[in-house]
């Protein structure tokens, strides 16, 4: 397993990481045991990074991790959770909740600290709420030693774009945008470098979209990204290779790319992605994927408010036209 350093901070993390949210039943139905089982082989595979929240499973997720994690030594590895996104419409991110929802994070998860406190997908609300309210409650309670360092998550790169030359945050967690089928975050690189702003990268499935199965009906992409990662999916498959491990590799490789995180509750899972990251990536059948998702790559779909959304407009209509041959 290599480490790397994660922006300016002290914390040295593992390229692959795992993120806990399958054990919050989040994908399918889990069994605890080996959800926890799921854990420790996790940190015994040389991951030293785990993120959850409370949004995962409604609290499940914090629950199993914090009995996983009781017995271990704090000290050998590194923990986030996150505030401000409680449901599926659920979002408060007043200074009162997020202090209560931090203090109550800590219980589930039996640490008297986290690493890492994330504001959790803030997309969703105004951003005075978060540049006047909710980020001077994170550094209460760094003052407070509750937790080390704070961030951001969310979906929409704008949205970093927007409020990181405003709010002093030590890290941001963004999903779906350094995968196979959307490289779109390196663009953001130059001011995460300026600002000196950690990164972690979340997702390099796009939550399911690269895989053989069939998308789950949820997922917010269009059609059109369905098919063509289905079709990038199968190709893998007929050359006897799993897309996932393509993915993982391709998401791990970059250097500029200090973790990624990825979710399973299975032991087994999470013992092969884990090997996949040693083995060398197929230069020529990543070429051929590549070349397969070009119609659609960094097309990606609208979450939260619209002043967040704006570089998408068009995006999907735009690689549609191209992928039939009209012209754009």
């Amino acid at each position: 397993m290599k480490y790397r350093k994660l922006g300016i901070t002290d914390m040295e993390v593992s390229t692959l990481s795992f993120g806990a949210s399958s054990l919050g039943s989040v994908f399918r139905n889990t069994n605890e045991q080996e959800s926890i089982r799921t854990v420790h082989t996790a940190l015994d595979q040389g991951i030293n990074y785990i993120d959850v929240a409370p949004y995962y499973g409604l609290t499940k997720a914090e629950i199993v991790l914090g009995k996983a994690i009781k017995e271990l030594d704090r000290s050998k590895f590194y923990l986030s959770t996150k505030a401000g996104r409680y449901g599926e419409n659920n979002f408060d991110f007043s200074a009162a909740k997020i202090a209560s929802s931090v203090d109550e994070s800590l219980a589930r998860l039996n640490t008297d600290y986290v690493d890492i406190l994330f504001l959790h997908d803030i997309e969703f609300v105004p951003a005075e709420i978060v540049i006047h309210e909710a980020i001077p409650t994170l550094h209460r309670l760094k003052e407070q030693g509750k937790i080390r360092y704070c961030g951001i998550s969310g979906l929409p790169l704008q949205l970093f774009e927007t409020l990181i030359p405003q709010i002093n945050i030590d890290c941001i967690l963004s999903y779906c945008h350094y995968a196979l089928n959307d490289s779109s975050l390196l663009g953001l690189l130059p001011l995460l470098e300026e600002r000196k702003v950690g990164l972690v990268n979340a997702s390099p499935l796009s939550m399911g979209l690269l895989g053989t199965r069939p998308t789950p009906d949820w997922h917010p992409a269009s059609e059109l990204v369905k098919r063509i990662c289905k079709q990038a999916a199968d190709y893998c498959a007929v050359h006897g290779y799993d897309i996932a491990k393509l993915a993982v590799q391709y998401s791990t490789a970059n250097s500029a790319i200090p973790t990624t995180l990825v979710s399973t509750s299975n032991p087994q899972n999470i013992t092969k992605n884990a090997t996949w990251i040693e083995e060398k990536l197929d230069q020529q059948l990543l070429k051929e994927v590549m070349e397969i998702l070009k119609p659609i790559a960094n097309v990606s779909w609208i979450s939260g408010r619209s002043e967040y959304n704006e570089q998408l407009q068009g995006t999907v209509e735009t690689a549609r036209a191209k992928h039939e041959g009209a012209d754009v």
